[in-house]
C-alpha cells in the first residue's frame, strides 16, 4: 500500500489555529479568541508545520510569533480558504434558513458610539441571527490582522486588497456652553478666538492628521486641555471652561451647547468604509455595508449640521 503524503495527513482544522496566531501574533491571544488553552494552540501549530514540512513562525521576544516566508505564503491561501468556506456556508444555509453569522465593525470613536451603534442595534431587528461587534476606538483597526471585518475611517487606505468607497461627508463646528460665552470675552470674529482656551487632541498621539484641524482654524490656539478622545472633548466642553471643535452629529443635538461663529468656523471631513476583497462574497458583509450606507444617506442633514435629530430606517 502506498504511503500517505504529508498533505494527505494535513488536518484542515489546524488552519483556524494558524490564522489566529498569524493575526494576534501570540499563542495566548489566539487561545482566547478560539476558546482553548495555550498548549492546544502550540500543539496544533506544531502539527501543522510537521504536516507541511515547513516552519511557519519564528518566535521573537519583542514581536511574538512572526510569519516566515513560508508562513506568509500560507497566510494568503488560508484566508482564501476561510472566506470560501464562509461564503459556501452562507449560500447553503441561506437556501432555507435566515441569514446568520458574525460581523465586527471597527470605526472612529465618536461616529461609532453616537451613530453606528444606535443604527446597528436596529439592524438586528431585521437580521436577528447576525451578531455584531462594534469597536468605536480612537485609533485605526487592522483588517489584515482581522481585528475587524469592516472598517470605517477618516482616510482612504492607500493600498491593500480592499473593497473601499466613501461613506459620507460630515461637518464639524466650534461649540461652547452658554455659560462660557456669558463669562468670557465676546467672540464676534475669528480674530477674537486667539485669547480663548481650547480643548484639542494630543498631537503626537492623534491617529490621523485629519484630526489636527485646530492648527488651521486658530493658529497658536491656547490649548487648555488635550485628549485623544473626541468623547472626552465633548464632555469637557460641557463643563463650560473652554471651546471645542466637535462633529455636528455629536454636539448640535445637545441643547447645552451653542455653535460659535458657524458661518466662519467649520471643517468638513469624510468617512470611508472598506473591507477585505476576500469578504466580498459574504452576504452578511454586504448587508451591513449597504445598511450603513442607507443610514448615512438618510441622515445627511444631521451629519452636515443642518438637523438636530437622528432619522432611522423603517423596520424590515
Amino acid at each position: 500500500m502506498q504511503k500517505s503524503t504529508n498533505q494527505e495527513r494535513l488536518n484542515w482544522d489546524d488552519m483556524r489555529f494558524f490564522l489566529e496566531v498569524a493575526r494576534t501574533r501570540t499563542a495566548s491571544g489566539a487561545a482566547r479568541r478560539l476558546g482553548v488553552d495555550y498548549t492546544t494552540v502550540s500543539r496544533r501549530i506544531r502539527a501543522l508545520e510537521q504536516s507541511l514540512g515547513a516552519l511557519l513562525f519564528e518566535k521573537s521576544r519583542s514581536a511574538g510569533f512572526v510569519l516566515t516566508i513560508e508562513g506568509q505564503r500560507m497566510l494568503s491561501y488560508a484566508e482564501t480558504l476561510e472566506s470560501t468556506l464562509q461564503a459556501a456556508c452562507e449560500q447553503v444555509s441561506g437556501a432555507g434558513l435566515e441569514l446568520s453569522g458574525h460581523v465586527r465593525i471597527g470605526c472612529t470613536e465618536g461616529f461609532g458610539s453616537c451613530f453606528v451603534t444606535p443604527h446597528m442595534s436596529r439592524f438586528q431587528d431585521r437580521y436577528p441571527h447576525i451578531s455584531l461587534d462594534i469597536l468605536p476606538v480612537p485609533h485605526f483597526v487592522s483588517l489584515s490582522r482581522r481585528e475587524a471585518d469592516i472598517a470605517i475611517t477618516l482616510e482612504r487606505p492607500e493600498r491593500g486588497p480592499y473593497v473601499c468607497s466613501k461613506l459620507c461627508d460630515y461637518r464639524l463646528r466650534l461649540y461652547a456652553t452658554p455659560e462660557y460665552l456669558a463669562n468670557h470675552a465676546p467672540i464676534r470674529s475669528r480674530d477674537d478666538l486667539v485669547g480663548h482656551p481650547f480643548i484639542s487632541y494630543v498631537e503626537d498621539l492623534a491617529f490621523s492628521s485629519k484630526l489636527l484641524y485646530l492648527n488651521d482654524l486658530v493658529p497658536g490656539a491656547q490649548r487648555q486641555l488635550r485628549s485623544t478622545s473626541v468623547i472626552a472633548h465633548y464632555h469637557a466642553a460641557l463643563e463650560g471652561r473652554a471651546l471645542a471643535v466637535l462633529p455636528c452629529f455629536l454636539a448640535r443635538p445637545d441643547p447645552r451647547l451653542r455653535e460659535v461663529l458657524p458661518d466662519e468656523v467649520e471643517v468638513v471631513r469624510q468617512f470611508w468604509i472598506y473591507y477585505s476583497e476576500d469578504l466580498r462574497k459574504l452576504r452578511r458583509i454586504s448587508l451591513v455595508s449597504e445598511y450603513l450606507r442607507a443610514c448615512v444617506e438618510l441622515n445627511q442633514p444631521l451629519l452636515m449640521g443642518e438637523s438636530t435629530s437622528m432619522a432611522y430606517l423603517p423596520a424590515a
